[in-house]
C-alpha cells in the first residue's frame, strides 16, 4: 500500500511546550489546536457523553454501562519525517510520559524510521481425513488460480481498491493427535481493514470447493493472528550525548542499554517482561483507535517465539561511530475502517488527532511508540532503575488512594516522593499532618 503523505512534513508540531503542566481541559485545547481539529473532535476526546448507551449496546452483548480508561497524548513524535500527537488509552503511570520523553530524545537524530509491509492477512482452512496429504497439497496448488478467483468474488469492493486474495500456501502436518492434516492458507491484502471478517468470509466460502479437490473434510476456517506477512520494522538512532545524565556519560548509558537487551535476547524470563514493556506503548494506541489489542498481543508474542525459543522483539546495538541503534520488528494488523474504529466516536477522534490516512501509517506510528517505550525502560534500567521514575509518577495514585482530592493530590504526591516513601501509609501521614 502506498501512502502519499509518508515522509511529507505536516503543519502539525508535536512539541507542545508545558503540556504536562496544564490542566486536562487546557491540555486538550492545546492538543486539539495543534492538530487542527474541530469542536466535535475535542468533545469526543474529552470522553464526556461521546459513547452513548445505545451505541455501546450495539457494540457488544449484555451491555450494562461503560468502562473508562484515562486518555493521554504522547507528544514529540517524529515518524518518517512527520510530526504526530499520539493518543494513548492506559491506566499505568509513566507510560505516556516515558514515550513522550524518548520521542523528544530521538528528534535530533531524525526521530523514528518505520517501514510496513503490505497488509497481508492469512486465513487457515484445516483439512482432515486425507490419506495422501502430499498428493492433496499438490492438487490444491494446481487449483490456485481457481481458488483465488473464487475468494475474490466474495469481496469485489476490496479487489477494486487493489486488495483481495493474492495467493495460497499449503502446509502438511504428517503427525498430529488426529493423524495427517493439510492446511491451506489464503493470503489476502485487506487494505485499510484489520481484515478478520474479510479473510474469514473467504475461507468459509472456499470450504466446499476445497473438500471437493482434496477429498477430505474441512474443519477450521479462520484467520491467523500471527500476521507475519504484515510486519512493521521501526528503527531509531541516538548520538551518545543525547543520553547523558547528571552522573553518567551517554556512551556508558548506551552500552548499558545494549547489555540489558542482551539478556532479553537469550533469556525468555527476561524477554517476557522486556516485550511487555514494548506492548506498554503499543496497546494504549491500539485501544485508543478502537483496534483489537488482543490480536496485536497474540501476534507479537507468537512472532517473538517463531524460532522455537521466546526472545526479544527489539535489538539494541552500538554502531561504528558510537551511535546507539534500536530496532523493533513485529506483526501489526491494524485497521482504520470497520469495527470500533468507525463505531466509537473517541476512536475516530483519535485517528483524526494523528491525521491518519491509512492502516499502514497507523501501524508505523504505533510501532514507533513501542520502540520508544522499550527505549525508556532500558534507559531507566541502565541508570537509576525502573522504580524511581515509575513510583514518582505513581505517587498521584497513592495520594488519591490515601484520600487526597483536588490540590491535595499534587501536594501529597510531591511530599511522599521527596521523602522517598511512596506508600499509602506515608500519604495518610502527610494528609493528617496538614489537617
Amino acid at each position: 500500500m502506498t501512502d502519499p503523505t509518508r515522509g511529507t512534513p505536516s503543519a502539525l508540531d508535536s512539541r507542545i511546550a508545558g503540556l504536562r503542566d496544564l490542566e486536562p481541559a487546557d491540555r486538550r485545547k492545546a492538543v486539539v489546536a495543534a492538530a487542527g481539529m474541530d469542536q466535535s473532535g475535542a468533545a469526543a476526546l474529552s470522553g464526556e457523553g461521546t459513547l452513548g448507551l445505545a451505541v455501546a449496546n450495539g457494540m457488544i452483548e449484555n451491555v450494562i454501562g461503560k468502562f473508562e480508561l484515562p486518555l493521554g497524548v504522547a507528544a514529540n513524535f517524529l515518524v518518517n519525517g512527520r510530526d504526530y500527537l499520539v493518543p494513548m488509552a492506559v491506566e499505568e503511570p509513566s507510560v505516556v510520559a516515558a514515550a513522550s520523553y524518548m520521542a523528544k530524545l530521538a528528534r535530533p537524530g531524525g526521530g523514528f524510521t518505520v517501514h510496513a509491509t503490505p497488509p497481508i492477512m492469512r486465513a487457515q482452512v484445516q483439512i482432515i481425513r486425507v490419506g495422501d496429504p502430499w498428493g492433496t497439497r499438490a492438487a490444491l496448488l494446481a487449483h490456485e488460480d481457481e481458488l483465488i478467483e473464487m475468494a475474490n468474488s466474495r469481496d469485489t469492493v476490496l479487489v477494486g481498491l487493489g486488495g483481495g486474495c493474492k495467493g495460497i500456501e499449503v502446509e502438511v502436518f504428517t503427525e498430529s493427535p488426529i493423524g495427517a492434516m493439510v492446511v491451506l492458507h489464503l493470503l489476502v491484502d485487506v487494505r485499510d481493514a484489520m481484515g478478520a471478517n474479510t479473510v474469514n468470509s473467504m475461507a468459509e466460502m472456499l470450504a466446499p470447493r476445497i473438500e471437493e479437490i482434496s477429498g477430505g473434510t474441512v474443519r477450521l476456517r479462520i484467520l491467523s493472528n500471527l500476521a507475519d506477512r504484515r510486519l512493521v520494522t521501526a528503527s531509531v538512532r541516538l548520538a551518545p550525548e543525547v543520553l547523558d545524565t547528571k552522573s553518567l556519560n551517554g556512551s556508558d548509558v548506551a552500552q548499558g542499554m545494549v547489555e540489558a537487551c542482551a539478556l532479553a535476547i537469550v533469556d525468555p524470563y527476561r524477554a517476557a517482561t522486556h516485550n511487555k514493556g514494548i506492548m506498554n506503548g503499543i496497546d494504549p494506541v491500539v485501544v485508543a483507535t478502537g483496534n483489537d489489542w488482543r490480536a496485536i498481543e497474540a501476534g507479537a508474542h507468537a512472532y517473538a517465539a517463531r524460532s522455537g525459543r521466546y526472545t526479544s522483539l527489539t535489538t539494541w546495538e552500538i554502531a561504528n561511530d558510537g551511535t546507539l541503534v534500536g530496532t523493533l520488528e513485529m506483526p501489526m494488523a491494524l485497521g482504520i475502517v470497520g469495527g470500533a474504529t468507525r463505531t466509537h466516536p473517541a476512536a475516530q477522534a483519535a485517528l483524526d488527532l494523528m491525521q491518519i490516512t491509512s492502516a499502514q501509517q497507523l501501524a508505523e506510528v504505533t510501532a514507533a511508540v513501542g520502540l520508544a517505550q522499550n527505549m525508556a525502560a532500558l534507559r531507566a534500567l541502565s541508570t537509576e532503575g525502573i522504580q524511581r521514575g515509575h513510583m514518582a509518577l505513581h505517587a498521584r495514585n497513592i495520594a488519591i488512594t490515601a484520600g487526597a482530592s483536588g490540590p491535595e493530590i499534587d501536594r501529597v504526591a510531591k511530599a511522599i516522593v521527596a521523602a522517598g516513601d511512596v506508600s499509602v501509609g506515608r500519604a495518610k501521614q502527610v494528609l493528617e499532618s496538614s489537617a
